[in-house]
């Protein structure tokens, strides 16, 4: 079902402070299970279809890219979907366009505390929810285990092995960054952008591949997860006007912004070949970007 509905993926290429880049269209994908999402969740759905699953559920918070793909996908299976939402407070709360958009596609909420959604891996937690939701298939958060890490080798194509030498991408859970190294070849950098503040994400990814060939930088998380500054919202409105990218502030945008200043910085070789991966997530774009002429003036 998933090779069915898959787009053809375009390269397409820009250039940033002179330095010619290729950007490896994921958002274009599918319309609802949008760049990483798609390979990540494959193989999950696939091996729940296998062990005859009709139900699933997830873990997010409230504006998770996994929890809108997650429910559109077991829509598309004809599946019940749950999602487990860090935040209690926001079960008395309007809905927010993603969980508008996941519980319009059928998903059931179930709103726990921030100490509660800290134990989302632990064994008596999912045990419990194993309990309450018989039958269930469950998802890590973000998608990320060894089944979203198959999916994403998928991500880069035989050409795109030995035609580039640094590749680029946002890092949230590090799943997708994980498949990535797992199929790169020895020549290869990959270099990830954490879309959150620390370098626990460094040491959950050492745990998932034994390759040396990547690096991951919190550098240009500005402050945390789903944090923005002016000068990042200010980046990605004149990179919208300027190639046609559409973006977003929580993943994608912060890692063109950071990739900007290094290319800005010369940590690149001259006859280096970039490739970005845009991995979607474009249903995060709530917050209004500044208008670039009022900015200006």
């Amino acid at each position: 079902m998933f090779d069915a509905i898959a787009q053809e993926i375009p390269l397409q290429r820009i250039y940033l402070y002179g330095r010619e880049l290729w950007v490896k269209r994921l958002d274009l994908v599918h319309p609802q299970i949008s760049g990483n999402k798609f390979y990540k969740l494959k193989y999950n759905f696939l091996a729940a279809q296998a062990e005859g699953y009709q139900q699933v559920l997830t873990f997010g918070g409230a504006y998770s890219n996994h929890i809108t793909a997650t429910a559109y996908t077991a829509q598309l299976f004809g599946w019940k979907s749950i999602g487990i939402i860090r935040g209690q407070e926001l079960a008395n709360c309007a809905l927010n366009p993603t969980l508008n958009l996941a519980q319009h596609m059928g998903m059931q909420f179930e709103f726990v505390s921030r100490e509660r959604y800290r134990q989302k891996n632990e064994a008596e937690f999912l045990q419990q929810l194993q309990q309450t939701y018989p039958h269930t298939y469950i998802i890590p958060e973000g998608g990320s285990n060894r089944l979203a890490i198959q999916g994403c080798q998928e991500i880069l194509t035989a050409d795109d092995l030995h035609q580039f030498d640094v590749i680029c991408c946002a890092v949230g859970t590090g799943g997708t960054i994980a498949g990535l190294i797992e199929a790169s070849l020895p020549h290869q950098k990959i270099l990830g952008f954490s879309a959150l503040k620390g370098d626990f994400l460094t040491q959950e990814v050492q745990q998932l591949t034994s390759k040396k060939n990547w690096q991951i930088t919190d550098e240009f998380c500005c402050g945390g997860y789903a944090k923005t500054t002016p000068e990042l919202l200010t980046f990605i409105r004149a990179f919208e006007k300027e190639h046609a990218i559409p973006l977003e502030q929580i993943y994608t945008g912060k890692m063109l912004f950071g990739l900007s200043s290094m290319i800005q910085r010369g940590e690149f070789n001259a006859g280096e070949r970039i490739l970005l991966i845009h991995t979607g997530g474009l249903q995060g774009r709530h917050i209004d970007l500044p208008d670039l002429n009022q900015t200006a003036e």
